[in-house]
């Protein structure tokens, strides 16, 4: 099993704190800069604890908590202030992609098989600070969790008990000590104060874990390059692409080391023919490119990389660097993506520019309760529509449903991104 760095982030009163029990910001103390630092210099996942102490700054910390999970690029993974099983599912909407359960509070032990079969078992860990917490409660921890999260070296004790994963949360240890507890086997993941260094390339770590045998996350190729066709100069083009909407962002090339480097790095990283040198993509703008997938052509000589990109691809500052039209025939683009962000656009646009006579605009004017009720009566016609053998009264109903569903999501602020990514998680 490859093995895992994991910064932490430990959140007070809507900030990021220098640790357990501080006080005091931790570099600027905000939580989405700090999650891009983290994605940015090769962490896995992140850990977040909450440290909350009042319903109010709990209230906080979830808000921080969905700042740091739509900024980082890596899974988030949270602990602290888990009392009953509606908490779970207010860190799991977060989007958090695993709630941790405290080993040593019996109320969580005792919610932890219904939330387990609510949110999956994949979704649950557990903290454990001292043996007699795991061991009082083996059983069902090892039924309804996934994860185990020691906050004290323990894991020789745990780990021959246990077969789930162990991410080990030391604070007092350096980069040698690290790679050692890596190296171990004990565990799948390092977390606490030397991973969580701001100033600290978890890339370079994992090169030098690799080096001593130890499995880390990074990406490997399935082709070689030396099997790649290049050019007479060694290159190859990259077409690069939007992973979430196949929306084609730039061209550009890598030699042998951009290549090697992007895998390394997660990074898109290239190679400028003008500059005769390496260029990793928003290294000076910001507007970084995160690997999700490489694809290889028929040939082996052109590469597909679908990405998440912050900010814009193009140097002009557009999104797509293919933003001008040479020529165009009519065509309806009836890619759903497209149509449902595109009508999103015109009601969003609709309600920061009202327009007279629109009927997008009665309805904002009229509020959330004329909104819900069009569009409880156009689910009702649905169902009316769907006991009619004509698929064509069913087609309407359900436009004119999404419609009115599109209006009540403007109204409260939620985005196609986000639904997607909700179902996405599910």
């Amino acid at each position: 099993m490859k093995k895992l760095l994991v910064p932490c982030i430990y959140l007070l009163k809507g900030r990021a704190v220098s640790g357990f029990g501080q006080k005091n910001a931790f570099g600027s103390g905000n939580v989405s800069e700090l999650a891009l630092i983290y994605s940015d210099h090769g962490a896995d996942s992140l850990l977040v604890f909450d440290f909350s102490k009042t319903d109010a700054e709990h209230d906080e910390a979830i808000a921080c908590i969905k700042d740091i999970c739509t900024s980082s690029q890596v899974p988030v993974i949270v602990a602290g202030n888990v009392k009953r099983p509606e908490d779970v599912k207010k860190l799991i909407y977060a989007g958090a992609a695993q709630a941790l359960l405290n080993g040593g509070k019996p109320e969580n032990m005792r919610f932890m098989e219904e939330v387990s079969k609510r949110f999956g078992r994949e979704k649950i860990g557990v903290t454990i600070a001292d043996t007699k917490e795991y061991t009082d409660n083996r059983d069902i921890i090892e039924q309804y969790a996934s994860r185990l999260v020691l906050l004290d070296n323990i894991e020789k004790e745990i780990a021959p008990m246990s077969d789930l994963r162990i991410l080990l949360h030391v604070n007092h240890a350096g980069e040698k000590q690290v790679l050692d507890l890596l190296a171990s086997g004990n565990i799948t993941g390092i977390s606490g104060g030397f991973v969580s260094q701001r100033n600290l390339d978890l890339t370079q770590v994992k090169v030098r874990a690799i080096e001593m045998g130890i499995e880390m996350n990074i990406l490997t190729s399935s082709v070689d390059w030396s099997e790649m066709k290049t050019d007479e100069k060694g290159l190859v083009p990259v077409i690069v692409q939007d992973y979430k909407n196949d929306e084609v962002l730039m061209l550009a090339y890598m030699n042998e080391m951009s290549f090697k480097k992007t895998l390394e790095t997660g990074r898109m990283t290239y190679f400028s023919r003008s500059r005769r040198s390496l260029w990793v993509k928003g290294e000076t703008s910001g507007h970084f490119q995160y690997v999700k997938e490489l694809r290889i052509d028929c040939d082996n000589d052109t590469i597909l990389a679908k990405v998440a990109q912050i900010g814009a691809a193009c140097h002009t500052g557009n999104r797509s660097c293919f933003y001008r039209t040479l020529a165009r025939t009519s065509y309806d683009d009836t890619n759903p993506l497209h149509v449902f962000q595109d009508v999103y656009d015109v009601i969003s646009d609709r309600r920061k520019h009202p327009k007279e006579g629109s009927y997008t605009n009665y309805l904002f004017d009229k509020g959330i309760d004329k909104i819900l009720k069009k569009v409880g009566e156009e689910n009702t016609e649905i169902i009316i529509a769907a006991k009619n053998p004509d698929p064509e009264e069913i087609k309407y109903e359900v436009s004119d449903y999404l419609y009115h569903l599109m209006v009540l999501m403007v109204e409260r602020g939620v985005t196609w991104d986000d639904i997607t990514s909700e179902l996405a998680r599910r």
